[in-house]
């Protein structure tokens, strides 16, 4: 994993860096515009970014639509990330792109032909997995490709990106960390469904490629009774050093002081990037010491207080992705022929990408490769064990 470093970008220079970290190149707000790259920000002021209906007559840029939800349930994570990626355009001021917002509430077939039909070269989002599918439907025969926001590896095909934060490499990350420490014997109380089968296949790949063994693992339905049951059953089992909890903060609360009254009092509790925005993880005392992995905040932080400034709310965590997807269309636009098809083949690069999120790089199976922390919780807080990788290896 450790390459060559990407030099640091400070305070912020880093809200405007996507960096190419094979060639080392990064995109750097200037005092005036780049000459080699035009600037349009499509949102100025803390407004709603407007869905729009048509576009108008303008040879001279690349066309991107943004697919977000921007109404109904999920329109407050939409706009947050539609104010994210306009950020970005006023950050890096590249004036060669225009981004137009298509409302996937809607429906995210009639949002991607829309799309289309308005001369777009390139989809963002959508951010939901049955959003990005029927989206594909629509923009792969058409040679538009889509870099989603989407987590759903199962998305990720023909030239349809993944740039959400893979639970699979979270899992990865935290059990390779354990390993290092000397722990060999794991267990995990996995949910039933997608998400639990794929965290039980991403454990078991990484404890045995390191070298580890999977004492016992049991699943549970979600609901109180079931969750008791299968801790029950796990504790009974025994003969493990570290259990994997494999879901979101609320059960993860439950299942470890359900665990600590079974009898498990010394066990080293994992989780996943679920807990990351989830208080509760940090205020239960059954959780100290337990260690999960993200992406680093580092970044994110100067993003927050920036967009705060500027639109008078918080981001939504996830936002992040709308704002890095922008800065790497833009690293991209550079070798991008006006009225020639997205150029697909420069979104892989070995040596990767610097954005909010840290490095990340697209493998041939279009989906993103993280540089991951690991976080451990204690004290009502958590403290990084071991940071996140500056480059990859190649």
């Amino acid at each position: 994993m450790m390459g060559r470093f990407a030099h640091g970008l400070k305070g912020l220079a880093v809200l405007a860096a996507v960096t190419l970290l094979g060639g080392c190149q990064t995109i750097v707000p200037r005092s005036g515009p780049d000459p080699s790259v035009q600037t349009e920000a499509v949102v100025t002021a803390p407004v709603p970014v407007p869905v729009t209906t048509a576009l108008p007559t303008d040879g001279g840029r690349h066309r991107i639509a943004l697919l977000v939800p921007m109404s109904g349930t999920n329109s407050g994570i939409g706009q947050s990330l539609a104010n994210a990626s306009n950020m970005a355009l006023l950050d890096a001021r590249a004036q060669n792109i225009r981004i137009t917002t298509y409302d996937t509430a809607t429906g995210a077939k009639a949002a991607a032909e829309k799309a289309i039909a308005d001369g777009n070269g390139l989809i963002l989002g959508p951010l939901l997995s049955e959003d990005v599918i029927e989206a594909a439907g629509v923009a792969l025969p058409r040679g538009v490709p889509i870099i989603s926001f989407s987590n759903d590896i199962g998305a990720a095909t023909g030239n349809v990106f993944i740039l959400g934060h893979v639970p699979s490499q979270s899992v990865d990350r935290t059990i390779r960390h354990a390993r290092s420490t000397g722990i060999t014997r794991f267990a995990a109380l996995l949910p039933e469904g997608v998400y639990g089968q794929r965290a039980s296949s991403a454990m078991l790949t990484a404890v045995r490629a390191s070298g580890g063994t999977v004492v016992a693992t049991e699943s549970y339905d979600r609901t109180n009774l079931s969750i008791k049951s299968a801790v029950q059953r796990l504790v009974a089992k025994g003969g493990y050093d570290a259990v994997l909890i494999a879901d979101g903060g609320r059960v993860a609360v439950q299942a470890a002081d359900m665990l600590r009254a079974a009898g498990d009092k010394s066990s080293r509790i994992l989780g996943t990037e679920l807990w990351t925005t989830e208080a509760a993880v940090t205020s239960t005392a059954s959780l100290n010491g337990a260690w999960y992995a993200a992406v680093s905040d580092e970044r994110y932080r100067q993003f927050a207080t920036n967009y705060r400034t500027r639109f008078g709310s918080n981001p939504f965590r996830l936002s992040t992705l709308g704002y890095d997807s922008v800065l790497l269309t833009i690293r991209v636009a550079r070798d991008w022929t006006p009225g020639q098809p997205f150029p697909v083949e420069k979104l892989y690069d070995n040596g990767g990408y610097l954005g909010l999120d840290g490095v990340f790089r697209f493998g041939r199976n279009g989906i993103a490769e993280r540089a991951l922390e690991v976080r451990q919780v204690g004290g009502g807080q958590t403290s990084t064990v071991s940071a996140a990788p500056g480059s990859f290896g190649n």
